[in-house]
């Protein structure tokens, strides 16, 4: 009989992400993937990287030239405020690196100047409605109870480019012969 529980070699920490259950059905987390930003005793915190909406970055903001981009709904966490991720490093005051050439947040007006069709499209910049948070001790204890698997990213772009086909899919594809199997079950196991 084949194991299809998730098992953690890795422990939560900045710069990984979490791969949910398949079949958590937890409305919001149901086949996220969430980058985390942050993890330590007093808690963690992320955004979700495959939950995209489609909207002009004005509509958000008028400070913000009018550019039709992919932005994501990063949690259910401050869902009125908007947070970004980016590869610009010192380029952008007051930001803080993460890991793998990531950063997150920065000088919000020296922010506008970097808001071009081309930093938008080469992925060096994601917007966020809101964040993924955790008490201290609760996402251990969510990992124990097998709601997420954590995993490694291999560079930047794996968290920056939006535009992978399904998210979930390619990183849980990338865990190996056992999660890939998990890839093709309905979202609905009654559905089969």
């Amino acid at each position: 009989m084949l194991d299809i529980a998730f098992q953690n070699n890795l422990s939560p920490s900045k710069g990984r992400i979490l791969i949910s259950d398949p079949f958590e059905g937890d409305d919001f987390f149901e086949r996220s993937v969430v980058y985390l930003c942050e993890h330590s005793q007093e808690g963690s915190f992320g955004f979700v990287v495959n939950n995209l909406v489609e909207l002009n970055l004005s509509e958000l903001n008028q400070s913000f030239p009018s550019i039709n981009i992919s932005l994501s709904t990063g949690g259910p966490v401050d869902t009125e405020s908007l947070f970004f991720l980016h590869t610009l490093g010192n380029e952008l005051n007051l930001s803080t690196p993460i890991s793998s050439g990531i950063s997150i947040g920065g000088d919000f007006k020296q922010l506008y100047e970097f808001i071009t069709p081309e930093h938008i499209q080469n992925h060096k910049i994601r917007f966020f409605l809101g964040y993924s948070g955790w008490s201290a001790g609760q996402l251990e204890e969510e990992i124990k109870q097998n709601a997420w698997v954590v995993a490694d990213i291999k560079d930047a772009e794996e968290i920056m480019q939006i535009h992978q086909p399904d998210t979930w899919k390619y990183f849980m594809q990338k865990l190996g012969k056992k999660y890939k199997m998990m890839t093709d079950f309905p979202m609905n196991p009654n559905d089969n």
